[in-house]
């Protein structure tokens, strides 16, 4: 799940560094993501991953962290076991 959400990262982030260089702690924000490149990268990882962000994640702390995205997919596909696994 970590290198799909990289994946997704890299080509919709619109990041000004390079996505392999952040930690799964880092906070993306600080990293340069804006709020229109977050709505692109969820919206990838809906593609992605088939799922729809319910109202409760569409908030800057859900998609503040590589961390936090995948912990954010992993209630949202019911399998805790795809933390932290690509």
């Amino acid at each position: 799940m970590n290198e799909r959400i990289r994946t997704i990262l890299r080509e919709n982030a619109r990041l000004p560094i390079n996505v392999d260089t952040l930690s799964d702690d880092a906070n993306l924000y600080d990293a340069g993501l804006s709020s229109h490149a977050s709505v692109n990268v969820m919206l990838a990882l809906e593609d992605e991953f088939e799922v729809e962000f319910p109202a409760r994640f569409l908030n800057r702390a859900s998609f503040s962290s590589i961390a936090n995205i995948q912990h954010a997919l992993s209630e949202l596909v019911g399998d805790s076991s795809l933390i932290g696994n690509d």
